[in-house]
């Protein structure tokens, strides 16, 4: 069974959560432990935590089974939401990364099928790429955001942290349709990688024009599958992280923000924070990034794709050439734009598309603009 791979959590936490409030998380989660192993049957999200730093060259974390973290997590509170929670301990590190990569892959996949988000915690972040293979045999393009201050291209070292996306787009089966990085420093990045994100047809938002609009980001995230934060996006002086450095980054309330938004998204199935280091200070605020994230989840609202247009005011935007067609939910306010389906042409999308976009676009497209988002998506489809 592929969940034999799972270290169970340690017997010193269970005695912990034993002693808190019947109204913590920790109360009302379930437990992969020394005696039993939890019925996964109605369960939204499962954290896992692993420990596995090599693709960082960094030996892994003393703190095995990542107390400090779910010491922390789970003597929170709720908010109004019920969210069933299921703790399934940790994935040490295997002979090899490719044997780590194939537990995460796995364990990935099948939570995947069962309809529950994994949240995987810890490590290095080259193991989005096992997240992403996770993917492979569910027959699905997939939407890859990751909150970072680089894009993980290959670079000369060749750290397998730093270029897991090179991977990603290159290897067979390729099932990747869009990447988004959220938050990249432009000094940790050369002008040619920056040129090929334009070049494929990828999106990529600076640190600053994110960081004074968080808005910004929720379409990005509404449209994503997969999410990966990386830990050194955010700014040391928030993270407590001082053995790397950084002094410009994300506030700890912007990365919670960032979490809440790819949990409320109804489309990522999978949610993943790396490079994170389980010292005492780093431990708090990773904790609150999955409870934000988990509250996000609570507050999904199941628009589209599981809604009918019918839910939705249709405007129609004539613009040069075009007629741009953007929907509003009646629901929720939020907004989407149509990627029509070229019958004449090959279409990695086989159907007419709604793409997430923003109020302001729709202005924008009235002022006869063509909304950057839309044209990018447009070349992706066509191949």
């Amino acid at each position: 069974m592929v969940f034999d791979f799972l270290q169970p959590v340690s017997d010193e936490l269970m005695s912990y959560i034993a002693s808190l409030s019947s109204q913590t998380l920790g109360r009302k989660a379930v437990f992969n432990t020394t005696k039993d192993f939890p019925n996964l049957e109605n369960i939204d999200v499962a954290i896992i935590t692993i420990n596995e730093y090599r693709g960082n060259l960094e030996t892994n974390t003393a703190d095995e089974d990542f107390l400090n973290f779910r010491k922390h997590f789970y003597g929170m509170f709720p908010g109004n939401w019920n969210v069933a929670i299921a703790d399934l301990g940790t994935i040490q590190a295997g002979a090899s990364v490719e044997d780590t990569y194939f537990m995460v892959k796995s364990v990935s996949e099948d939570l995947l099928r069962e309809q529950i988000i994994p949240i995987i915690i810890g490590g290095s972040q080259d193991l989005t790429y096992a997240m992403y293979r996770a993917y492979d045999n569910i027959d699905q393009l997939v939407n890859l955001t990751s909150v970072d201050s680089q894009f993980d291209f290959a670079k000369e070292n060749n750290l397998p942290s730093q270029s897991f996306l090179s991977k990603i787009i290159v290897e067979e089966p390729n099932n990747l349709f869009n990447f988004c990085n959220i938050g990249f420093q432009t000094y940790y990045n050369s002008q040619e990688e920056i040129d090929l994100i334009e070049k494929l047809y990828f999106e990529a938002y600076r640190l600053g024009e994110v960081s004074v609009n968080l808005a910004l980001a929720e379409p990005v995230f509404r449209d994503a599958d997969l999410v990966s934060m990386d830990m050194t996006s955010v700014q040391s002086s928030y993270s407590g992280n001082f053995s790397n450095f950084m002094p410009n980054g994300f506030s700890g309330k912007e990365i919670c923000a960032l979490a809440r938004y790819a949990g409320i998204s109804d489309k990522v199935s999978s949610f993943g924070i790396f490079n994170f280091i389980p010292t005492p200070k780093e431990v708090v605020l990773v904790a609150q990034m999955a409870w934000y994230f988990i509250e996000g989840v609570a507050f999904r609202s199941n628009e589209y794709p599981f809604g009918v247009k019918a839910n939705y005011l249709k405007y129609i935007v004539p613009i040069e050439e075009e007629e741009l067609v953007f929907y509003k939910s009646d629901k929720t306010g939020r907004w989407w734009i149509e990627i029509p389906f070229i019958s004449n042409v090959n279409n990695k999308l086989k159907r007419n598309t709604l793409l997430p976009c923003s109020y302001e676009d729709y202005l924008a497209s009235c002022e006869g603009e063509i909304p950057e988002r839309w044209w990018k998506a447009q070349r992706r489809n066509v191949f």
